[in-house]
């Protein structure tokens, strides 16, 4: 295997917290990466590369550790975006939303570390040609933005591990020690883990988004079709209009209303992005407390 996930993270731990839209702020990303773990601001909902550039010296500005950033395919700005990343000393970013072979050569030339996030074998293999330094192997369980078929994770990072030559991150289940142990064991080099950061102190998001997390059991979510891909989102009245065809999903996957749900607390506003492991937590923690939980130090 090529370099460990630690070193190209240049984090303590190999855990990643993922973009999670307008929910990854800046304080957020600095309490992960100064706990040890990897930050990354999102780009998916930014229409300003100054305002990257902006949460990047603020994350800067409130810790000295790595931290990185997500692309998003469908991101009209990613390479404007990746542009930016580069002049302001970031190193390692995940891409996400689509195949990495068309944005890997700038990202090459930028010296800048990518790691693809994907959903299947062949997305991972392709990756790995593609000069992708990591993979993280997204399983269905997982909030957010996925693809139309999805294997679990458990299911899926054995698979990975076994097809590529460079380290592998699981990502989908994962918010405490048990789930971050049973990902080392099925391969992988390490975790990312989205639903369970936004349920902490340092989260940007509404207590009323936090509070539907810790209240959610384990038929809390549900996958919409949004045409062009899925969304898996907390159960909300919203969502059960969706799946009895009475409201249109489009409308609302759009950056005003996700902001006015995720920022605003307005529960019907939007869709409400979360993995399935929202039945699984309890309590909203401090980011410190999450890591030191999943790695398993007290």
């Amino acid at each position: 295997m090529k370099n460990s996930l630690r070193e190209i993270l240049g984090s303590e731990h190999p855990v990643i917290q993922g973009a999670m839209g307008f929910v990854s702020n800046p304080e957020l990303v600095a309490a992960v990466s100064g706990a040890g773990g990897f930050g990354q601001l999102a780009t998916i909902f930014l229409e300003d590369i100054e305002e990257l550039r902006r949460q990047v010296r603020r994350v800067k500005a409130l810790t000295s550790r790595p931290f990185g950033a997500n692309l998003f395919a469908k991101q009209p700005l990613s390479i404007d975006f990746a542009r930016v990343l580069a002049e302001e000393g970031v190193r390692t970013v995940t891409f996400s939303g689509g195949s990495p072979k068309k944005i890997a050569p700038l990202l090459n030339d930028l010296g800048i570390n990518f790691i693809a996030v994907t959903a299947t074998v062949r997305g991972a293999v392709s990756a790995s040609e593609s000069g992708a330094a990591a993979v993280v192997a997204e399983g269905s369980e997982s909030g957010g933005v996925q693809g139309y078929r999805g294997s679990s994770t458990l299911v899926l990072v054995p698979q990975v591990a076994d097809a590529v030559d460079i380290p592998v991150v699981a990502a989908g289940g994962i918010s405490d020690g048990r789930s971050y142990r049973a990902a080392l064991a099925l391969g992988a080099s390490g975790v990312q883990v989205g639903t369970r950061f936004i349920a902490t102190k340092e989260c940007i998001a509404h207590p009323t988004f936090k509070e539907a997390i810790v209240k959610a059991d384990d038929t809390s979510t549900e996958v919409v079709d949004l045409g062009s891909f899925c969304l898996r989102a907390l159960v909300t009245k919203t969502v059960e209009l969706i799946s009895k065809s009475e409201l249109d999903p489009s409308a609302l996957f759009v950056p005003e209303k996700i902001r006015k749900g995720w920022i605003g607390g307005e529960l019907e506003a939007g869709l409400f992005a979360s993995g399935q492991v929202a039945g699984a937590i309890k309590s909203i923690k401090t980011v410190r407390e999450v890591i030191m939980e999943l790695i398993g130090e007290p």
